[in-house]
């Protein structure tokens, strides 16, 4: 990893020594199930309890508020389906945007298909949805409103607090999916007035496959893994209890750097926006200029296809994204960007840059110097640019 040069947190990030440190035990000789009752087994459950408080302090809950899952992707479809099965009798309307994670948009068609009835919201050209279209398209069959903290692919942040307010003053449940915000931007449940909401170890420097669910306390929400009673009954499964530990350590990491991490990974993002802009015409910022992720930036260029580009910043050392990395093999054009009106074509030439804590103005000016000469080349080998 020395030479090459990783700009691609928002689809995972690199695991923290620290956190490494803290999981070893737990995959060598405090192997123990949480779930026994002899002293390898208590001393398994006694680390899973102090995660949960440790995730619990990093998001403003309770410890008995935070369930572990295998991830964001798990955690979002037990919102949407947990929250849809414990409601059923007071009605079958769900509020979304069209610019959710799959994880939330997949379960909301599934469910389309079981009668249920969902309203995508639209978003603005700088991707924030309109508190105001939740409240109008909230109605007595409404059981749930999902709408994401941040966007993962153009990092703009979502008005969530206005939302949380209102649909809490018309009694809906409100999930939040805060994947990409949680560790890196502050999050707190009261601030947001959410009933759920979902979080992903690997997006803050903790291992893959490990995630939590904050679920309110009276909050209305359906078991989704079935068999033994783990995490309070509602999340069956023996415990990852290495991952719930380098969870645990990877929030109390975040507690800490947050404030000084989002510092210089904004300054390092006004430095790539400037000098691309500066650099090569014809891009076009996508999301907030102001209101976005400390790390996320991303640009469509003209005429310029999106995987060339890839591949070229790839056979230089830099590893980059078209997007959203669960959707990066797919020939669709993002559904992010075409709900912020984009073109086909413009999509398709996206470029998303996702800074991390490791990075260095080094960096940054490694990729302002390789960039505008790829853009330009693959430009000239373009029938659509018009020079």
């Amino acid at each position: 990893m020395s030479n090459v040069i990783y700009l691609d947190h928002a689809a995972t990030t690199p695991l923290d020594p620290e956190v490494l440190a803290a999981m070893m035990p737990y995959l060598t000789d405090k192997f123990g199930s949480a779930s026994t009752l002899y002293s390898l087994g208590r001393e398994a459950r006694d680390a899973v309890e102090q995660a949960r408080v440790s995730v619990a302090q990093l998001i403003g809950a309770s410890p008995e508020e935070i369930y572990f899952t295998s991830g964001g992707t798990e955690s979002d479809n037990w919102a949407v389906f947990g929250v849809a099965a414990a409601n059923a009798k007071k009605g079958k309307h769900i509020i979304t945007s069209k610019i959710e994670h799959h994880a939330i948009l997949e379960p909301c068609h599934w469910l389309e298909k079981q009668g249920y009835s969902v309203t995508y919201l639209p978003v603005d050209s700088n991707g924030f949805v309109d508190p105001e279209d939740v409240r109008k398209n909230i109605t007595n069959e409404t059981v749930l409103v999902t709408i994401m903290h941040a966007n993962n692919e153009i990092g703009t942040i979502e008005p969530i607090e206005e939302i949380g307010k209102i649909a809490r003053e018309k009694g809906v449940h409100f999930h939040v999916d805060t994947v990409q915000t949680v560790g890196h931007i502050p999050v707190d449940v009261n601030s947001l007035h959410c009933d759920s909401l979902a979080i992903s170890a690997h997006k803050l420097y903790g291992p893959k496959g490990i995630g939590a669910m904050y679920i309110r306390k009276g909050a209305r929400v359906e078991r989704y893994m079935r068999g033994g009673g783990q995490e309070n009954n509602r999340r069956a499964g023996t415990h990852n209890v290495a991952g719930i530990v380098g969870l645990g350590k990877a929030a109390e990491l975040a507690a800490a750097r947050m404030a000084e991490e989002a510092q210089k990974l904004t300054r390092l993002r006004d430095m790539l926006i400037e000098g691309i802009e500066a650099r090569i015409e014809n891009a076009k910022l996508n999301g907030d200029r102001i209101r976005r992720l400390p790390n996320n930036v991303n640009f469509s260029f003209e005429a310029v296809e999106g995987e060339s580009m890839i591949l070229m910043l790839d056979m230089n050392g830099i590893c980059v994204s078209s997007g959203s990395a669960c959707t990066s093999g797919s020939l669709d054009p993002s559904h992010v960007l075409m709900a912020l009106g984009l073109k086909h074509e413009q999509a398709h030439g996206s470029l998303r840059m996702t800074l991390g804590k490791d990075n260095t103005e080094a960096d940054v000016e490694r990729v302002l110097e390789v960039l505008p000469s790829i853009v330009q080349r693959l430009r000239e080998m373009s029938p659509l640019y018009q020079r």
